[in-house]
């Protein structure tokens, strides 16, 4: 079964609500009032759409090791997938409330990762589908559940020894994180400024256009050309601060026909909690 684009447009979406193999999901997450997301959907939602909730659909349990966001068990990931009724031939499309796509993309890579390529990302999330005026409802849908196989590929990510082989072999990492946090001058969230020594960096929120709608493919593959340079996509490697917004970047670099670049799953909130692994501060050369 052939893989869709990974991104769809709010008119494209709506001509399609109707189809019997269509499942719409919402991730709306926000990581200071948890309970948002699902108050949220429940005032309002795209016809049809499912809930996902980051901490428990998108995650497994945090440990004194895991980052903040570590990958859901696959038998968890599996069960969240069969409750969506979400089945092999589904074209699974999620939203957020972010024109970027956050948690949404991180949900388009998980469904990646146990080998389920009919997914993408509503392209400008709900805002867009909003300003166009689109339907929403606070009815909950009808789903009957499914018993979906998942067959994960694990060279899709990497643990936290795999990633320093990989740097080690010269493979390169990219922080989707913003500037300010990459250098160190300012961490909001995690308890250790900075990040990984020798990473690149390229903030996620570059890959869209003032209204919140990613760029178009030639202009993504000349922004990741600019840091990347001649570096194969199987070469490089994405993370953020707990794994999710990196997402962003590899669904920006598969939208720009840059396919095949990996997740650093545990990301800089895994990489801290071992005071043994280094920390650089400001800009790299």
């Amino acid at each position: 079964m052939s893989t869709p684009h990974p991104l769809i447009d709010a008119a494209a979406l709506a001509a399609r609500l109707d189809d019997p193999d269509l499942v719409v999901i919402d991730c709306r997450f926000n990581l200071m009032d948890k309970a948002a997301g699902p108050r949220a959907w429940a005032a309002a939602h795209l016809p049809g759409a499912r809930y996902a909730d980051l901490d428990a659909d998108l995650a497994g349990p945090v440990t004194g090791m895991s980052g903040r966001h570590p990958l859901p068990a696959q038998a968890a990931f599996a069960a969240s997938l069969s409750r969506w009724g979400v089945r092999p031939d589904s074209f699974v499309v999620a939203y957020d409330a972010a024109g970027g796509a956050m948690a949404a993309a991180r949900l388009w890579w998980l469904l990646r990762w146990v080998g389920h390529g009919r997914a993408a990302v509503l392209d400008g999330g709900l805002p867009d589908w909003q300003r166009r005026g689109l339907p929403l409802t606070d009815a909950a849908p009808a789903v009957a559940a499914s018993d979906y196989p998942v067959q994960p590929d694990d060279a899709r990510w990497l643990g936290i020894a795999a990633l320093k082989a990989a740097l080690a072999a010269g493979e390169s990492l990219v922080d989707a994180r913003a500037a300010a946090r990459y250098r160190g001058e300012t961490e909001p969230v995690d308890p250790v400024a900075g990040h990984v020594p020798g990473a690149l960096n390229l903030p996620q929120d570059g890959n869209l256009d003032a209204e919140g709608r990613f760029l178009p493919p030639a202009a993504l593959a000349a922004r990741f050309g600019a840091v990347l340079g001649e570096r194969a996509p199987a070469r490089v490697i994405h993370m953020c601060g707990s794994g999710v917004t990196a997402c962003h970047n590899l669904l920006a670099m598969e939208a720009a026909g840059l396919t095949g670049s990996k997740l650093y799953a545990g990301s800089w909130s895994e990489w801290i909690r071992d005071p043994a692994n280094p920390v650089a501060t400001g800009a790299e050369p």
